[in-house]
């Protein structure tokens, strides 16, 4: 078990041991409210509008809409819970299909089904909650994302139905992608994939949405095709034809909505994937797939190992295009968990982490730093924060003040603690029984079929049921205790 994080009472302990796992994580001494001057209360550019703030809220995948893919209350009470937090801009809040046979589950929401109408309600319940506890939303930009989930669509109860880039040597025998030359989209499905992101993108715009997000991370569709080496055709190859579906995703809305700006959430490296050996994560054998040609940010020879030059150059590219901001991120939680979301206890399907979280957390910031570095004029959002829990706030003030990235995104941590934003520049501090503890319940819910939320800290989910009552049979099997976690007796 590796130390938690709640035991480093003092900036300088908690520095002692980033230095001893090699990390160059900076720390302040303390949180600084907006009037102390928190760089986290800059306002940032971009593409003609101001960010009023420095924090983001990530878009996370829902597992609560109805089953035609329209908002439920309880989906809406999260929204709400966007706008309240104080971040000034709201990545996308969930991420959205764009055609049913691409939902990654069948709760997700449906570009389709919401329209002009559905997206409008999502877009005021993040505004008008925004101005109740904030007063004006003048300086607030609000994203949508827009996905396909590829080779991880479910978009009925039964098992995947993959749809997918290229035949992957690893991942088609570990999720069970048939040998089926149907499973690999068409050229002309592609075509018609595009037309409907365009479609989807127009109702955003016209709904009020500032921006819409072209996902390429996480191993879903956009983001398998950039690895999609072994693809013939135009969509697949080299560099320009593994990349000519988002090319032509961020062309194509361009034209259609011309005041709509354009973020792409982009996984900045992959890795091999990895498995549970007696509960621990242990990767893939590499005689199995090297040299590996089925990575995008990963050396063909050692796919250990982080490549940039690739997801730099098309940053560069994009960047050109006219995409007005990057949500960097990384891997695949599907193929390898700990790399993605940096956890101290894994999801119901995933293994106990190989590797102090912190660790991960270093990788993927240090990812987005030379990411900015190398393409200094983009606005950079970053992501894997959440696991720094009472140092969250510590850490996100020092990178922005050097330049290593613009704005801190929250994914999991919004889910318990939504206020932690406006709280922190409020000079409020940190409320320590409401902090995310990375239990995973939050994976692990949705994976088993549940609502999506944070069971362990938001009272909201204790009393949903039937999901709580099935939280704490999933809890009780893989602990044989049904009670739950503690969060107070690790808070500081």
């Amino acid at each position: 078990m590796y130390p938690r994080i709640a035991r480093f009472r003092t900036a300088d302990s908690m520095r002692a041991h980033l230095a001893a796992l090699a990390t160059a994580l900076p720390l302040d001494d303390t949180i600084l409210s907006a009037e102390d001057g928190s760089p986290m209360a800059m306002p940032l550019a971009i593409g003609g509008r101001t960010i009023g703030n420095r924090w983001c809220i990530h878009p996370m995948e829902g597992w609560d809409a109805t089953a035609e893919g329209g908002p439920t209350e309880t989906l809406l009470r999260r929204w709400r819970h966007f706008g309240i937090s104080g971040a000034k801009l709201v990545w996308g809040g969930e991420a959205v299909a764009v055609v049913a046979d691409g939902r990654a589950n069948p709760r997700q929401l449906l570009a389709p089904t919401l329209g002009e109408r559905g997206f409008r309600l999502l877009v005021d319940s993040v505004r008008s909650a925004h101005r109740e506890a904030h007063a004006s939303d003048d300086d607030l930009v609000v994203a949508l994302q827009l996905t396909h989930s590829g080779r991880f669509s479910q978009p009925s109860g039964g098992p995947r139905q993959p749809r997918i880039a290229f035949h992957h040597p690893l991942l088609d025998a570990r999720h069970g992608t048939p040998d089926d030359p149907a499973a690999v989209l068409s050229d002309a499905e592609i075509e018609a994939l595009v037309n409907a992101y365009v479609e989807a993108a127009r109702h955003a715009a016209a709904a009020g949405f500032d921006m819409v997000d072209l996902k390429a991370c996480h191993g879903y569709l956009v983001h398998e095709f950039l690895a999609a080496r072994r693809r013939e055709g135009r969509y697949g190859g080299d560099f320009d034809g593994r990349t000519r579906l988002l090319t032509e995703l961020v062309g194509r809305v361009r034209e259609a909505c011309p005041g709509l700006l354009i973020g792409v959430r982009l996984s900045l490296f992959d890795t091999l994937p990895w498995h549970s050996v007696d509960g621990r994560g242990e990767p893939w054998p590499w005689d199995e797939a090297t040299p590996y040609d089925c990575g995008f940010g990963v050396d063909d020879d050692d796919p250990s190992r982080i490549d940039l030059d690739e997801p730099i150059r098309l940053i560069e590219r994009l960047h050109d295009m006219g995409v007005a901001a990057f949500n960097l991120t990384a891997g695949c939680p599907y193929a390898a968990p700990h790399v993605s979301r940096p956890a101290a206890y894994p999801p119901c399907d995933g293994y106990a982490p190989p590797e102090d979280p912190l660790v991960g957390v270093w990788r993927q910031i240090d990812a987005a730093r030379q990411a900015k570095a190398a393409v200094p004029g983009t606005v950079m959002i970053g992501s894997a924060y959440t696991y720094l829990q009472d140092w969250l706030p510590h850490a996100a003030q020092a990178v922005v003040r050097r330049g290593w990235i613009d704005s801190v995104g929250l994914g999991r941590m919004v889910l318990s603690y939504p206020e932690l934003p406006a709280d922190t520049l409020a000079g409020r501090g940190l409320r320590p029984r409401r902090i995310c503890r990375t239990f995973s319940d939050c994976t692990t819910a949705p994976r088993r079929g549940l609502r999506s939320g944070c069971y362990p800290l938001d009272d909201h989910y204790k009393t949903l049921e039937p999901d709580a009552t099935a939280m704490k049979g999933i809890r009780r099997g893989a602990t044989g205790s049904a009670e739950e976690p503690t969060p107070g007796a690790e808070g500081p």
